[in-house]
């Protein structure tokens, strides 16, 4: 089995969902982002332009711990949310609305691409995709208060980056794995497709 598994995926795509599966079929440890620990986050929703660069350097800083720690565990273990999506993604969508400068986003990409290159790479992405349709339904399903006032243009930029990163994705194997239709937690048979994708791809 791959030893370091890495799943990565736009909001309400099935991560949380998948991570755990993964953990009960395959008995890998797991490696979560408490999004909760980062002390920018409050500042940072009220003034998004002052604090967005602080804040994406903690997320990096958090991350890069937990990857290191992936790395360092003695069994197979994966992670919910890579440190490059937080560069690739939320980072790069914050600095195209204008809530990182310039200078400062000058500075951001070359400590990430630092640290992109001293990182060693998961052995597999997992890459969760979804429609915009099928995003919003699953939002309001599981009703978080925080994510019921995103807007959908905040999620489309989302899976336009997606879509762009796992494209030129070249850090090792990727398996693709598209859940607008997916419904491994309810249903057997798409269950049964998941464990055969999955099953091929850790070996």
């Amino acid at each position: 089995m791959k030893r370091t598994i890495a799943v990565a995926g736009t909001i309400g795509a099935g991560k949380t969902s998948l991570v755990s599966w993964l953990v009960r079929r395959y008995g890998i440890t797991p490696f979560y982002e408490p999004n909760e620990a980062n002390p920018y986050l409050e500042d940072f929703y009220r003034d998004m332009k002052r604090w967005a660069f602080h804040s994406q350097c903690f997320f990096l800083a958090h991350k890069i711990e937990l990857h290191q720690e992936l790395e360092r565990s003695k069994t197979p273990a994966v992670i919910d949310r890579t440190i490059y999506e937080d560069a690739e993604i939320f980072a790069k969508n914050l600095r195209a609305q204008g809530h990182i400068d310039a200078r400062d986003w000058q500075v951001y990409e070359r400590l990430y691409g630092g640290i992109r290159r001293a990182l060693k790479p998961p052995d597999l992405l997992i890459a969760l995709t979804c429609s915009l349709p099928a995003t919003k339904k699953r939002i309001q399903k599981r009703a978080r208060a925080m994510e019921q006032e995103i807007p959908d243009a905040y999620l489309r930029r989302l899976h336009k980056l997606y879509a762009a990163w796992f494209d030129s994705y070249d850090l090792g194997p990727i398996v693709r794995i598209d859940t607008t239709k997916l419904d491994y937690v309810e249903s057997l048979t798409d269950l049964i497709d998941l464990i055969s994708i999955l099953d091929r791809a850790l070996a």
